[in-house]
């Protein structure tokens, strides 16, 4: 079972749903933040929207929600974690991925599909596809500037840690064209990105879809 963890302003949370139970064909259900039971739960994702609302910094207040010391004790069992989007800049506040997420260089909203490359396929989220292949997925965000020292940059890449990167353009402003980082460990990734837009051919392109086919192989993997 994989979860969906529902925040206030979470608005991409049925689309990932969709995208789990519909198109990917696992069990998924909601999980609204003040639910504090995940014991159930094999993986979760933290999905895209404006978690209250973006104050603070996006993702600032939602990091601090008691629910979080769930999450981060599901990271530590090894079970896969996904942000996306608003997902991404949760896990970076909370402190389960390095680095923060800055308001875009041209400060504008950017909404648009890019091209990515793909730096790792290690993860529990990226076995799926080529190292270098290029893909396309959509991006729709305000604060998606990846942000880190130097330090962590090298580790960063001395550990092979950036999962995706953009190509060509730079829509934000991202270090290093960064779009997605994982953990030390690869089962949890966060990354601006949204997989699950990019998941049917109706919707413009599937090449998210495999972002989720192997989170579920990773989960059937451990059983």
């Amino acid at each position: 079972m994989i979860g969906v963890l529902q925040f206030p302003g979470s608005n991409c949370d049925y689309d990932v749903l969709r995208a789990l139970k519909d198109v990917v064909k696992t069990d998924a259900r909601m999980v609204f933040f003040k639910n504090q039971d995940l014991s159930d739960l094999d993986g979760l994702v933290v999905p895209g929207g404006f978690s209250y609302g973006d104050h603070l910094r996006a993702g600032a207040i939602a990091a601090k929600m008691e629910v979080m010391d769930k999450v981060k004790s599901l990271a530590a069992q090894g079970k896969p974690v996904l942000g996306i989007c608003n997902g991404f800049q949760i896990l970076c506040e909370s402190g389960l991925l390095p680095g923060a997420l800055g308001r875009n260089t041209g400060v504008k909203f950017v909404c648009k599909w890019v091209e990515l490359e793909v730096e790792n396929t290690t993860s529990a989220f990226t076995s799926l596809y080529t190292k270098g292949e290029k893909i396309r997925m959509p991006i729709a965000h305000g604060e998606g500037r990846y942000l880190c020292d130097e330090k962590t940059l090298k580790e960063l890449k001395k550990d092979g840690q950036i999962a995706f990167t953009y190509v060509g353009e730079n829509p934000n402003g991202s270090l290093e064209n960064i779009a997605g980082v994982c953990n030390r460990e690869g089962n949890v990734l966060g990354l601006m990105p949204h997989p699950e837009r990019a998941s049917e051919k109706l919707l413009g392109g599937e090449d998210g879809r495999r972002v989720f086919e192997a989170m579920v192989n990773y989960i059937k993997s451990r059983k």
